[in-house]
């Protein structure tokens, strides 16, 4: 299945691998790790990592972002990892690239590079990633398996969500191969300090419902800076505070930023993909994302999800 990537990989010396803005571990899993099998396994490579930082992401070995003049696209292979649509590609620059090439997990929406290896049957781009090295015979180091482990632990809700099958634990058994410091990772991962805590409580009171029962958070740009915390801490840490609620199949979380209203739709039981699509965001079936630009459209999708939920009651009752 990537016998194209793996070829593109070869033939280059320069090689600069972009994934979605704001990454979670499985974006910056995926490229790390990648990153670092390119470098264990094909001597003489230049590989860099571009895109914006992650606070909650530091504690990653190695994950420090390349800055680079737009001169090293030359004759370069740009690999785009973890993103459906260009829109959420952290650094434009890929379009300079000689070659482009770009492997994800999440629905089809368009195609976009030279090379594409699409496939959802995935939980992660991690597992991707690694299924690559497998199928090529790469080795895998210590650093790179870590790197995407990370990146299957999170996309994974630690092998939780339904999108975890078997093919997900042969691939994580296959990278546990290598050393890996679970307890160092999940220590890292899921430690919350005490003001974290105190954040989640507030947004735990911040939960409202509509009239047939989709939660939802909404946070203006003013609370988000009171708040003290970042972006990322708010938009996707805080959806989760509204999973596992009795009687709640879709939940919503919004925040306010510069670029617009950030939107993360979650469900239990319902492909909420097509809502994210039609407000210009994309993903999963049950885990999906959009940029709107107004509190208005932010609604206007709330009420498209509130419709799914009560056409779903009708159904059961």
């Amino acid at each position: 299945m990537f016998e194209a990537v793996l070829d593109c990989i070869k033939k280059y010396d320069t090689i600069i691998i972009h994934r979605h803005s704001r990454p979670d571990g499985d974006a910056m899993g995926s490229q790390l790790g990648l990153k670092n099998l390119i470098l264990d396994n094909f001597e003489g490579k230049k590989v860099f990592v571009v895109g914006d930082k992650s606070k909650y992401l530091e504690f990653m070995k190695d994950s420090e972002m390349d800055e680079i003049g737009d001169e090293v696209y030359k004759n370069a292979l740009a690999i785009l990892l973890d993103s459906a649509t260009p829109a959420l590609i952290c650094d434009e620059r890929y379009k300079l690239a000689e070659k482009t090439a770009r492997i994800d997990h999440h629905i089809y929406c368009e195609t976009f590079t030279d090379v594409e290896v699409v496939d959802t049957s995935f939980e992660s781009c991690a597992a991707m990633v690694a299924a690559l090295a497998l199928e090529g015979g790469l080795k895998i180091g210590s650093l790179a398996a870590t790197s995407l482990f990370t990146g299957m632990v999170t996309d994974s809700g630690r092998f939780r969500y339904d999108s975890t099958t078997a093919q997900t634990f042969r691939i994580a058994a296959a990278l546990m191969e290598s050393e890996i410091d679970t307890n160092e990772l999940y220590r890292n991962l899921y430690a919350d300090d005490i003001e974290s805590k105190k954040l989640k409580a507030q947004y735990t009171l911040k939960i409202n419902f509509t009239k047939n029962r989709v939660a939802y958070i909404y946070t203006t740009h003013e609370e988000l800076e009171k708040s003290g915390a970042d972006i990322f801490s708010i938009s996707r840490g805080m959806v989760g505070t509204m999973a596992d609620l009795k009687g709640v199949d879709i939940w919503v979380n919004f925040t306010e930023s510069d670029e617009g209203v950030l939107c993360e739709l979650r469900s239990s039981r319902f492909n909420i993909n097509p809502i994210a699509v039609k407000y210009g965001g994309g993903g999963h079936q049950k885990a999906s994302g959009a940029c709107v630009k107004t509190r208005d459209e932010a609604m206007a999708m709330l009420a498209d999800l509130d419709a799914m939920q009560g056409e779903a009651n009708e159904q059961n009752s």
